[in-house]
């Protein structure tokens, strides 16, 4: 992905695959586009309010008429235990979705995916890297690479 229009286009990409129900990883270092994608899945998802990284606040709500997408970051966790101490566990159910940055601050005790997105600085550009955790992953993957491709 060459820039910030790639890196949204694949967002875009995403919106018509993800499910209620599903959790996301968004892997990569600071600035390697993270809340870039999340930007573009929630416009593709037709939001068209303001979409912030979530580093302050751990996670930022996003409600849609069938579910709400949860956006979490994780980075300023110390512990795992943080996590279940927050409360987040209930946000991962059937009715959301959930797109989580720096998701080995959460350990195990972190639901796994069911895609993993890693992006990573490439010169002057991003690379990204799917991978499906789960079979409602692998069949959302597809989706993503058929309409990148198409």
């Amino acid at each position: 992905m060459p820039d910030e229009a790639a890196t949204l286009a694949l967002g875009t990409a995403m919106a018509r695959a993800v499910r209620p129900g599903m959790t996301i990883w968004l892997v990569g270092d600071l600035g390697a586009g993270k809340t870039t994608l999340t930007r573009g899945l929630l416009r593709g998802l037709g939001f068209g309010g303001r979409v912030k990284s979530p580093t302050y606040t751990l996670v930022e709500i996003y409600p849609f008429s069938s579910f709400n997408l949860y956006h979490f970051d994780l980075y300023r966790f110390v512990d795992p235990e943080e996590w279940q101490d927050a409360g987040f566990r209930e946000y991962f159910n059937p009715e959301s979705i959930c797109l989580v940055e720096w998701p080995e601050k959460g350990g195990a005790i972190l639901p796994p995916p069911d895609l993993e997105i890693r992006l990573d600085m490439a010169g002057e550009g991003r690379l990204a890297r799917l991978r499906s955790g789960t079979e409602e992953g692998g069949r959302c993957m597809d989706e993503i690479l058929a309409y990148w491709s198409g």
